[in-house]
């Protein structure tokens, strides 16, 4: 069908496609660039749409190219490219430190110096590349090795909700907890005025002034023998 949308994109238009009376007909001053935007191309009536990118000829191969050297199933058959065998690389084996570390030793090295020095001299392989046999560390006899695993949830338990009644209960002693924190932030310290309204003074009791001769003056000398004569003494004077 020519107007399915499945269908790949053609390639893209050029002014001698396009006939009068068309979508993409220009008048006036036209260019092949004009139908490479595909904001300004138009789409064909029942026609798959184009493809605005300008692409190479037919005669261009898509992909990669690889050069063949081998000659092909051809030269397969009638030839045998034989390997030549070359030489075998044989890797060392690895330094045996022990043997000389206690070589060194023997012969009096004591400085890092000195060992580089003797390394150099004596270079001594090890015989074998297996690692030296250790032997394992012995386990005391009550030890257990591992994790141990965690004891089953009773199912009594899960089917009661009893584990969210439980984080229920803890969160409402956090909320609890975080409310009396935030009143204990909140309480206003107290000044002297607050404190004397919960806790106000005595009174004192007013005294008014008099002039200092008008005051009551207890007498400095007393030239009575007794307090009865004195009374008499005033008692007579009235």
């Amino acid at each position: 069908m020519a107007g399915d949308s499945t269908a790949p994109p053609r390639r893209p238009l050029c002014l001698a496609e396009v006939e009068p009376g068309t979508e993409n007909e220009r008048l006036g001053v036209a260019r092949d660039s004009m139908l490479r935007n595909p904001l300004i191309l138009k789409a064909e009536v029942g026609k798959p749409p184009r493809n605005c990118y300008t692409l190479p000829g037919l005669d261009f191969a898509y992909g990669l190219y690889i050069p063949r050297t081998d000659g092909g199933v051809p030269e397969a058959i009638g030839n045998w490219n034989s390997i030549k065998p070359g030489t075998r690389f044989v890797e060392k084996m690895p330094r045996d430190f022990i043997t000389m570390n206690r070589g060194a030793l023997r012969d009096g090295c004591l400085t890092a110096r000195d060992f580089q020095l003797y390394y150099k001299t004596k270079d001594i392989r090890r015989k074998s590349d297996k690692p030296f046999k250790t032997c394992p560390p012995k386990a005391l006899p009550d030890m257990t090795f591992g994790i141990p695993t965690r004891s089953s949830s009773p199912f009594y338990d899960l089917l009661h909700h009893k584990y969210r009644e439980q984080w229920l209960e803890e969160q409402r002693a956090l909320t609890v907890a975080e409310q009396m924190e935030k009143k204990k932030k909140l309480r206003v310290r107290e000044t002297r005025t607050t404190l004397l309204r919960k806790q106000p003074q005595p009174v004192e009791e007013e005294s008014f002034w008099h002039l200092p001769h008008l005051e009551k003056v207890g007498p400095h000398l007393s030239t009575f023998p007794n307090p009865e004569t004195r009374k008499k003494a005033f008692s007579a004077s009235r």
